[in-house]
Formats: structure tokens, sequence, C-alpha cells
């Protein structure tokens, strides 16, 4: 079973009667690894585990839940307001590199589209947050995915809530799609609700009340993930329009891989293949070349991806292809609260 059957399968629409008690067994083990996250809080919330400030103010962005929430988009968003105040922004990732030690993933992103930013890769955040200052003297760091990550102390907490899957199932890995406890909210002082407008405006609201049950002074920020045009490997740009008239052959391997997808469908794209891999799926040349051949099979003259994957990917295109490949630029876009986010972020960077 492959992650997306997995998390369909966790929320009990793909389940056989076979497989109930496989689910209960994953269910005893969440309960345990609960119960194991919950310690490690209660802990920290007493400050009887150490935690590390650094010598400038710390932005997390983070999430509840496993998958794609919008967290990067998020975070370039932050930078580009904090450079338009000629603020020296440091954003740290415990992303990864690859074979060839080329950056990959979000941090890959995150050089693309914040050059004046100083990235810094370490899944040692205390050992990161030193190195940013230190190395870079920036004014303010943005800790990405970092909200589990208690040991280095941050001044405020931003979550990225998906409105299609907002609360991982409401149970605990691996038998659902939460990395710590609903009732951590409370830790947090934003929360932007990613994709609201995928689900009725009454599930929206509904998410805003559990929110605020928790958490009532919480601040809430709305935004959708929007497509402004493809981008291809000799550096040209496609708009969306005519995209429409190209046969594509998409592939993707993220969290959220059937927002991706739908997303195309709504575009009126001509999808005439496709291949979905796991979440941060490392590509290598021979998932290229059979996506080749695959996209030669069903006649596409356009291979689509998302950015993340993109960045994994084009390091073993070669100079001459038969078939273009482009990645769908993405970009966040609030509807509603980024005002409420700004001045929060203002507040932190006066202390």
């Amino acid at each position: 079973m492959d992650q997306n059957a997995y998390r369909r399968w966790m929320a009990g629409g793909d389940q056989k009667a076979w497989q109930k008690p496989l689910f209960a067994m994953l269910w005893l083990i969440s309960l345990g690894y609960g119960l194991a996250i919950q310690l490690r809080n209660w802990f920290y919330d007493r400050d009887w585990l150490p935690t590390y400030r650094a010598d400038v103010p710390v932005i997390c962005i983070g999430n509840l839940t496993t998958g794609g929430t919008g967290k990067t988009p998020l975070v370039i968003r932050l930078c580009r307001y904090l450079e338009s105040r000629s603020i020296h922004c440091g954003i740290l990732t415990r992303g990864y590199r690859s074979q060839e030690g080329k950056l990959t993933d979000e941090p890959a992103i995150l050089l693309k589209s914040c050059p004046e930013a100083k990235i810094v890769v370490n899944p040692d955040r205390v050992a990161g947050a030193r190195l940013a200052f230190e190395q870079h003297k920036i004014d303010v760091l943005i800790m990405d995915d970092g909200f589990q990550h208690r040991r280095l102390a941050r001044d405020l907490n931003i979550l990225a809530i998906d409105a299609t899957c907002p609360f991982g199932c409401g149970r605990m890995l691996p038998a659902g799609l939460l990395r710590e406890p609903i009732k951590s909210l409370q830790r947090a002082q934003a929360a932007v609700i990613t994709r609201f407008d995928r689900v009725p405006a009454d599930a929206v609201e509904r998410i805003v009340e559990q929110i605020h049950s928790i958490n009532p002074d919480m601040a809430i920020a709305k935004a959708v993930h929007k497509h402004t045009h493809a981008s291809t490997m000799h550096g040209e740009t496609i708009s969306l329009e005519e995209l429409t008239s190209l046969s594509v052959f998409v592939f993707c391997g993220i969290g959220n891989p059937e927002a991706f997808q739908s997303r195309l469908i709504e575009y009126g794209l001509n999808i005439v293949g496709s291949r979905i891999y796991n979440d941060h799926h490392e590509y290598t040349r021979r998932d290229l070349e059979q996506l080749m051949t695959e996209a030669r099979e069903n006649k596409a003259n356009l291979l689509l991806c998302t950015q993340k994957d993109w960045n994994k990917v084009a390091m073993y295109t070669p100079k001459e292809m038969d078939i273009n490949l482009a990645y769908l630029a993405l970009e966040l876009e609030f509807v509603e609260g980024w005002d409420t986010i700004e001045a929060l972020v203002d507040a932190v960077l006066v202390k």
C-alpha cells in the first residue's frame, strides 16, 4: 500500500473487514505514541527539559499533521514581508541534500524564492540557530517545520492548517495524521487555514470554532494555494491558459497529491497520464527515464510536476529531451487575516 492509499485507508474509506484488526493495532500504537508526546510536552511546559534561546527573535512555522499543509509558501510569504522592511532574515530548515550534495526539496525552493535570506540546513535546530546568527548576523530567524522541535525557544508560533484535513482524522500517528494532540494549539499564537476554498464555508467555520474552543486568543488567517504559471527546464513561462492546449503527463511526490491533481482538472488541463510517488520521494535517473517512457506512451508533450518535485528531478534532466519538463509555480494568496499576522510579527521584532 503506497503512502497516499494509506492516508485514505486511515480515514476509513478503503478499509476492508480483514484490515480492521490491523487498524486496531495501529490505534493501540498511536495511544502509546500520543502518551509519549504528551509527556514530553508536559516536561517542556514546566521547564523540566532545557530550551535554548537564540540571540535573535525566532518565528516558527509549523503544523499539527503530516503531509503538505502549505508551510513552505507561508515561510516564503513571511520572509518576503521581512525583506520588504529591510530586515535581514534567516531561514532554518531540517531539509537534506541529495547524494550529489545539492539542496533538494523545500531548502532549494526557499533558496530560489528568497535569494536575500540566509538558508541554514540543519536537523539540529539549536546548532542551526547558533550558526545562522554567528555566520550571517541575521536580525530574525524563521524556523521551518519546527513546531514539534521544542528545544529551540521561539517568540511566535504560526501553524498552517489544511482545511481539507485539518486535524489528521482526529488520531495520532500511525492510526491518523496527527504529529501531536490537537490541544497543542494552545502553544501557538496564530493559524493560517490553507486551501479553505476547497471545502464548504460551514466546514471552515467548524474548523475555526474548534481552534477557538482550544485557544480562544488564536489569531486566524485564511489563504488559498494559487498557481500562477508553469516554468519549463529551458526557463520559458507557460500561462495556465496555454497549458490547456497541451497533452500533459503529471507526476508528484508531495503530502497532498489529490489537491494538486484536482486543481489541474479545474484548470481544464488535458491530463493523459500520471504517476504519484510518496511524499519526499528521492528521484533517480531511472525514475526520470520511466516518466519519459510513460509520457511518450500516452502521447504527452509536457511532463508537469510541482516545484518541490522539480528541484529533485531537474538534476537528472539531459540537455536534450523530446518532451518538455515543467513545474507549476505556486504561491499563497491571503484572503483574510494577513494584516493580523503582520501585526504579530511586528510585535515580536520590537521586543
